[in-house]
């Protein structure tokens, strides 16, 4: 199954992890402590809020923040230079936004397969360093 990092329709993502590991309907509704037309809406949601999906992760064994991760490391835009906006935060922690999964790799590499982006257009678009996108190349050539 082909993930749309574009368009993330949790509520469906949740119903085929659901499906995945095949759990009872009832412990489902225990868990969350609802009926059953309950935990069918929430499957037809296109976005959940983030103390329901953490719920989900938790029950499903499962990060689907992670998919949120990955979409705003390939959708978000450039850094700002704006150093009021990227000033430091005393409250928030700062994340290092290089974390490639292996869905992400897998994207890349199917852009650089299907001649739907070459390697400068992949590293300019997505920030990718040249180091790094060589290496997968080598790495997963056969991808």
């Amino acid at each position: 199954m082909r993930i749309d990092l574009k368009n993330i329709k949790v509520g469906y993502l949740i119903s085929e992890r659901i499906k995945e590991c095949d759990i009872d309907i009832t412990r489902i509704c225990d868990f969350f402590s609802c009926e059953e037309p309950e935990i069918e809406k929430m499957c037809q949601m296109d976005s959940l809020e983030s103390d329901t999906l953490l719920k989900w992760c938790k029950l499903l064994k499962y990060d689907f923040f992670r998919l949120y991760t990955q979409h705003l490391i390939l959708y978000s835009p450039p850094a700002s230079r704006d150093k009021h906006i990227n000033a430091k935060s005393d409250i928030l922690p700062t994340f290092r936004k290089n974390v490639y999964t292996k869905e992400l790799i897998s994207f890349v590499m199917e852009q650089l397969n299907n001649g739907v982006m070459d390697t400068e257009q992949i590293i300019e678009e997505y920030r990718i360093p040249k180091t790094t996108l060589f290496k997968w190349l080598s790495k997963y050539k056969n991808f």
